[in-house]
């Protein structure tokens, strides 16, 4: 039984996926059925002699990773190295970075959310980020990006995170096994590549990246379940379908400013870096490649679905790929 005061060790919530009217799901239906791989978080690319392992994951705790960590565990045992998105070395120099340096998250100068928002924009961000236990003196001053990340995580799960002191995601589950094992853990992109990822937005853009978080946020933990269970389900880019929307009806925005939004969020958070992920990736196989191993990459599911997903560019790139693990 938890302590008093303690986090509940699951967090509470309603699947908004399973309550939606039929319309809504059918048109997320179909765009799921018009997306590449929108479906599985595990999958295998050979090219040649090369294979790699790829496990789409969730970042934040839940039991049910329990048996999936399990049997990955000979996998990723065997394997030459496991690529993620950043590694142990490059968490702790970000840490560390932001520690030396507040304004990486601090604006110092220039107008304050408060005067950029307006009253009641601000009023309901304040209620949100004290129930995430920051304060709107703090909030004031934080850069948008940083608060709609924020925004995207749940009261109860930031209790969670504070208590054990780590999302005790997929990911992180991934890489213990890889250190107990002696695998080598690479980063698939450099440790500030978060700070760098909304560079030269637009003052309306990063206010419209708030608004478009405020919706998840209010209804936190019904957002936060309706994830986690579509990722159990395998149902991927459903994911984010939904958020698209839910924030037509919720965000207060016009539907061309929502996909704005949606648009430049899977611009910046996605095709980018899957991307840059792909050269990492197929070096990294193809030397295993020539010590008879396969290498095993661990990343937010999200990643694996679309035209631009890692996907699909691996199998531009030549890469034949197969659902499920290596048989």
């Amino acid at each position: 039984m938890p302590a008093a005061g303690a986090p509940p060790a699951v967090c509470a919530g309603a699947d908004l996926m399973q309550s939606m009217p039929a319309e809504t799901r059918a048109r997320i239906d179909a765009a799921v059925a018009a997306t590449p791989y929108a479906q599985g978080t595990r999958f295998t690319a050979r090219k040649g002699d090369a294979r790699i392992e790829i496990i789409g994951t969730y970042h934040f705790d839940d039991p049910r990773h329990d048996p999936m960590v399990a049997a990955l565990t000979p996998v990723i045992a065997s394997a030459d190295a496991m690529l993620v998105e950043a590694g142990p070395d490059e968490e702790k120099r970000l840490t560390a970075a932001l520690a030396r340096d507040p304004s990486l998250m601090v604006d110092t100068e220039g107008p304050t959310l408060p005067e950029r928002l307006g009253d009641e924009t601000w009023r309901e961000l304040g209620e949100a980020m004290s129930a995430r236990g920051m304060p709107p003196v703090m909030v004031s001053r934080l850069r948008p990006w940083y608060v709609s990340m924020m925004l995207g995580i749940s009261p109860c799960m930031m209790g969670q995170i504070k208590a054990r002191g780590d999302t005790a995601g997929l990911d992180h589950r991934l890489m213990q096994v890889a250190a107990d094992a002696g695998v080598p853990v690479r980063a698939l992109e450099p440790w500030d590549t978060v700070l760098t990822l909304f560079d030269g937005m637009s003052d309306a853009e990063e206010l419209d990246m708030i608004r478009a978080a405020l919706p998840a946020a209010r209804l936190a933990d019904d957002y936060a379940t309706t994830t986690i269970e579509a990722f159990f389900r395998g149902d991927i880019w459903a994911i984010w379908e939904f958020g698209r929307l839910d924030a037509y009806d919720h965000a207060g925005m016009d539907r061309l400013s929502v996909d704005r939004q949606v648009q430049l969020a899977e611009d910046r958070l996605m095709t980018g870096r899957n991307r840059g992920w792909i050269a990492p990736l197929t070096e990294a196989a193809s030397a295993a490649a020539a010590r008879g191993k396969p290498v095993v990459a661990a990343f937010g599911a999200l990643h694996l679905p679309g035209e631009d997903g890692v996907l699909r560019l691996l199998e531009r790139d030549g890469w034949t790929i197969t659902a499920g693990g290596a048989s």
